[in-house]
């Protein structure tokens, strides 16, 4: 692997952010990397979310993942949102993401966590391949909604 993955803080906000606006764009949101960085700064100050940051030898950022804390109510346990995950297109195929989806992983079980889950578009059978190919299981049991307000 091409990259050392750590648990990103507020130091990393400039680099990450021009990382997720590159993952906004890549679901057809307008650039906005001032937006991007806010968001990223108030998720991290507030503890709301936890950043995993990828970084090659040259300490330039390959990509990042972001998780949400979350609880299932049935299993009375605590579970994570695996919300983001990008890898810069010049650091893809070199096992960043399966990098990062381990350091996310990792950190999850570290906490108690019974359970990760995630979302990816339908179109994105490469995400859905590698996720398969790492253990995730596609989910049949629910249907998933969503109310815009």
């Amino acid at each position: 692997m091409s990259a050392t993955v750590r648990q990103a803080t507020v130091e990393d906000l400039d680099t990450l952010a021009l990382l997720f606006d590159a993952y906004r764009q890549f679901y057809d949101q307008p650039t906005d990397p001032v937006r991007a960085r806010s968001f990223l700064e108030d998720r991290l100050q507030l503890g709301e979310s936890v950043v995993f940051i990828a970084l090659g030898a040259d300490g330039a950022a390959r990509g990042f993942t972001q998780l949400y804390p979350g609880f299932s109510s049935v299993r009375l346990v605590r579970t994570w949102l695996l919300n983001d995950l990008f890898v810069a297109p010049q650091a893809r195929l070199q096992g960043v993401a399966a990098a990062l989806l381990g350091a996310a992983a990792a950190f999850a079980r570290a906490r108690g966590a019974a359970r990760m889950t995630l979302s990816t578009g339908v179109a994105n059978t490469t995400a859905q391949n590698l996720y398969e190919r790492l253990g995730w299981q596609r989910q049949a049991g629910f249907i998933e909604y969503a109310l815009d307000l």
